[in-house]
């Protein structure tokens, strides 16, 4: 059995940063694995370890700086990636979903995967869909927000617990071929161990173009367009208090009693 596991090099901003028009200046970003995605290389990686997966392959669309975050999620147990770039993604100011799980169902129709693993969303732009845009695209089965699976390769059938709204739980199966979106909680992440991250660098990521895949400039043109960023206004004001633990209680006992909230 070979799962897929999708994963996403997501930016993160400093505390203090400026805007330029629609972008965050380089000097004020750091880039990471995506939180939902470290979950999923999380369960692909037990499958393995149980016996349950042969082989688990890492798949991200990103330009050479992602190769050190793809060799994160070889560090911790795929074993080998495959990383999609090309000139003319450098152009697109917005990958939507729909671009993405285009790409991603190239990389899918080519590994043939059993099950495909991705996060529920994106820390950065916070999109959601793309992996069940991918199932649709490929014609896969799917469960969305998958906090608990058992897998079951004989049969053919992945028994999984999804969180719903409303703090429901939900047991439902479903067939193989299928993709998966993992929900933070399903497990625990392990640390990439030194002698992984050794190994990592000797493992193969498979570098593919637009071309490779079959697609066209024209296939990652979104139907999405950033037209604008700002930093929202805040519609509270906060207190802060400044003084040691003793100074800071006394400032809050103040605050409340101007506020009608304890008695004089």
């Amino acid at each position: 059995m070979k799962v897929l596991v999708t994963v996403k090099e997501v930016r993160e901003v400093d505390d203090e940063f400026e805007i330029e028009g629609t972008e965050i200046p380089e000097q004020y970003l750091e880039y990471d694995l995506n939180e939902w995605d470290d979950y999923a290389v999380e369960e692909g990686v037990q499958l393995q370890e149980d016996g349950v997966a042969d082989e688990v392959v890492a798949a991200t669309i990103g330009p050479e700086r992602t190769e050190e975050t793809i060799r994160m999620a070889l560090a911790k147990g795929a074993d080998r990636a495959v990383r999609v770039w090309d000139d003319a993604l450098e152009d697109v100011e917005l990958l939507d979903v729909g671009a993405k799980a285009r790409i991603l169902a190239e990389v899918v129709e080519e590994e043939e995967p059993d099950l495909v693993l991705t996060g529920v969303q994106a820390g950065d732009d916070a999109f959601g869909a793309t992996g069940v845009a991918l199932a649709r695209k490929v014609g896969y089965e799917w469960a969305a927000v998958v906090n608990h699976l058992d897998l079951d390769a004989d049969e053919g059938v992945a028994h999984v617990h999804r969180e719903l709204e409303g703090g429901i739980d939900e047991l439902t199966d479903v067939e193989l071929p299928a993709v998966l979106t993992i929900q933070t909680g399903i497990n625990e992440p392990r640390y990439a161990s030194l002698r992984g991250i050794r190994q990592a660098q000797r493992k193969e990521i498979a570098e593919q173009s637009l071309g490779d895949l079959g697609l066209s400039a024209a296939d990652v043109e979104g139907e999405l367009e950033l037209t604008d960023m700002y930093e929202p206004e805040t519609e509270s004001e906060a207190t802060y208090f400044e003084g040691d633990a003793g100074e800071q209680a006394a400032q809050l006992a103040d605050l409340l009693r101007d506020a009608g909230v304890v008695d004089a």
